[in-house]
């Protein structure tokens, strides 16, 4: 049994070969682990799958890494100490995982969907040395994140999915674009794709990031 700074749920890889990945799992907004815990049985087998249930109680089997507001303009006012807070329970979270299944940062792909994606992009950006890289599923990056983010040259050589529904009503097409772009400034090995959906994930988008998945193992066999 793993012992972690989080609450979490855990899938050893059904094939982990000599070389084993981990996937890092975390929810949205008002949501809880077990969410993304049943992609579980799309992802790849030599993947250990760990999903992470946030700190902040929102209410029954409801959880955020951070609470915000929006504006009057549409921009959004986070809580800057609670998306802090969560950060570092995630990089404590990963380094420990890492350390109890004896994987390497070169093997660990962080992945989140919403506000869980926001996590992921931003643990990338702060503390690349904790994962090769993520997925990311309908999500934003903060601009709160972008002035904490390391130097390119740590970043450069990550590799990252992105994708998003072109009906998102909950976070607009545009953000993707934004991390994307981003992305790219700093070297980042990016793979993009877009799908007719609202702000869920679709069965061809869900489809086409375990593959992409199957593929940044099989491309690194550290």
């Amino acid at each position: 049994m793993l012992q972690l700074p989080l609450d979490a749920l855990f899938r050893p890889a059904p094939q982990p070969g000599e070389k084993p990945w981990l996937l890092v799992l975390m929810h949205g907004v008002g949501s809880h682990a077990q969410d993304l815990f049943a992609l579980a049985q799309h992802v790849p087998p030599q993947y250990h799958v760990l999903s992470l249930q946030a700190p902040y109680p929102m209410g029954p089997h409801a959880f955020a890494w951070f609470m915000f507001s929006v504006n009057p303009d549409g921009s959004r006012r986070i809580d800057e100490a609670q998306e802090r807070a969560s950060r570092a329970l995630v990089a404590q979270t990963i380094a420990a995982a890492c350390t109890q299944l004896n994987i390497p940062a070169e093997r660990v792909v962080a992945g989140g969907f919403s506000q869980g994606g926001i996590m992921s992009l931003s643990l990338l950006l702060t503390q690349p040395h904790l994962i090769a890289g993520v997925c990311i599923w309908h999500s934003r990056l903060l601009p709160e994140i972008v002035p904490l983010q390391q130097p390119a040259a740590q970043i450069q050589g990550r590799v990252a999915w992105v994708s998003h529904g072109t009906v998102d009503q909950v976070i607009p097409l545009a953000q993707a674009h934004a991390i994307c772009s981003h992305l790219q400034s700093v070297g980042v090995q990016l793979r993009y794709a877009q799908y007719p959906c609202a702000h869920s994930i679709h069965p061809q988008e869900l489809h086409d990031s375990m593959q992409w998945l199957s593929e940044c193992a099989s491309a690194n066999k550290k």
